[in-house]
């Protein structure tokens, strides 16, 4: 199962919970601070596992760069209260804040530990990792954003998110990449408003939790995998609706909050921007067609006789994710008319 927990996991996962709202509750920087610390160590036994070499090494290299990253979260808010009223401070307090969100969330140019460390974690942790573990560091972004310098870093993550998928084989790393090309539409969202942002995040984080609960179900991890088992063609479908809608394809229902977002950069002239973030789109539509191709198109004989019996409950559960996403496409015609 998808949720397959101890009671030790289950409390971490409580912890990690309330952590979180900590940190986004919180009226200090301190504050915030410890319910960072507080969800850094209640993740990190929820993805270690003894019998697990990779996760074991995934935790140690999570706890690492999220205890450098907290290092310069701590520094930023030391400089800020030494140096209250200088402007200069206030722009150098500024990035150094920034910068150490974006590691915690994995956004570029410090996204170079996400990959890695997502290779080695079951697909509920990394669900975790793509949508829960950027709500505290997202939140804590927009309290003290720089403008242009979260402009920049939009456009490099929608680039180097697109452009890093284009030659993995592996599913998780796709999606980690895809993570990081959704991540720059997220901080573009931000900008123009949180109910944007709360939107695009929460019809993220549901498409996300379908496809990682489809490939758990099949216990996927490689696209090589998808032409060699015998999938039933309902979950092809629900497949590639949600990848597709992943991507932004009209009129899928991730496509409400892009296009919404495309308005506001054509509306401010960022047209060079507008352009760049749909050129990668398609780009990433290209990455998920591949996959559904390998999974519809392809015919592989051998292990043919291999069958998965799946649970009536979990095909369900299935077939309704599949209608909220196809009511994206009812939704979006009449919204946009």
């Amino acid at each position: 199962m998808f949720l397959n927990f101890n009671s030790n996991k289950m409390f971490f996962f409580f912890i990690l919970f309330f952590s979180t709202l900590i940190s986004i509750s919180s009226n200090t920087w301190m504050g915030c601070w410890i319910g960072l610390e507080i969800n850094l160590m209640s993740f990190i036994p929820l993805i270690s596992n003894s019998k697990n070499l990779l996760s074991s090494e995934a935790a140690l290299k999570y706890f690492l760069i999220q205890s450098i990253a907290s290092i310069n979260f701590l520094f930023s808010i030391i400089f800020k209260l030494i140096l209250m009223k200088n402007f200069e401070t206030n722009l150098i307090f500024s990035i150094l804040i920034n910068s150490s969100m974006l590691t915690k969330m994995g956004s570029t140019p410090f996204h170079f530990w996400f990959p890695n460390i997502i290779e080695g974690l079951s697909w509920f942790n990394c669900f975790i990792l793509m949508s829960w573990q950027k709500i505290s560091p997202m939140i804590l972004l927009s309290y003290y954003i720089n403008n242009n310098f979260i402009l920049l870093i939009s456009t490099l993550n929608v680039i180097i998110g697109t452009l890093g998928g284009l030659n993995q084989t592996s599913i998780r790393k796709i999606l980690t990449f895809s993570s990081i090309n959704n991540l720059g539409w997220m901080l573009m969202s931000l900008m123009i408003s949180d109910n944007l942002w709360m939107f695009y995040f929460f019809l993220y984080a549901f498409i996300i939790s379908i496809v990682c609960f489809t490939f758990n179900m099949f216990n996927i991890f490689f696209i090589n995998q998808l032409f060699i088992m015998n999938m039933n063609y309902s979950i092809k479908f629900s497949l590639f609706i949600n990848l597709l809608s992943l991507s932004g394809l009209p009129p899928f229902l991730g496509f409400f909050p892009k296009w919404i977002i495309i308005n506001f950069l054509i509306n401010n002239n960022f047209l060079l921007i507008c352009f760049i973030f749909i050129l990668m789109s398609l780009i990433m539509m290209f990455i998920y067609i591949r996959i559904i191709y390998s999974s519809i198109l392809f015919n592989y004989l051998k292990m043919k006789w291999f069958k998965f019996f799946i649970k009536n409950n979990q095909l369900i559960l299935i077939k309704i994710f599949n209608l909220i996403s196809i009511l994206g496409m009812i939704l979006s015609t009449f919204f946009f008319m």
